[in-house]
């Protein structure tokens, strides 16, 4: 499925968990599964009746292809590098 086709299945909006973006139709923020992935788990585990059975693997997916969306237009800054900015 193509990136754009996947990220329709996210959503922004400010009546929803205070405007973080989460999966459309759920109450899941993209951060909580991307805490998830982070922490080890798989698509198919997070898919799971363990944790999120109402989502699907390409929901799952659909996270990823955000947080890499959100991530290739953020300049990132480390404070080492501040410290020794002229």
């Amino acid at each position: 499925m193509m990136d754009k086709k996947l990220l329709e299945k996210i959503s922004v909006d400010p009546r929803v968990l205070h405007g973080k973006p989460h999966i459309k139709g759920t109450r899941i923020a993209v951060s909580m599964v991307m805490e998830l992935l982070a922490s080890g788990y798989s698509p198919k585990d997070i898919s799971s009746d363990r944790f999120y059975p109402d989502l699907t693997e390409e929901d799952i997916f659909a996270c990823l292809v955000f947080a890499k969306q959100f991530l290739d237009e953020e300049e990132i800054h480390f404070a080492e590098e501040l410290q020794h900015s002229p």
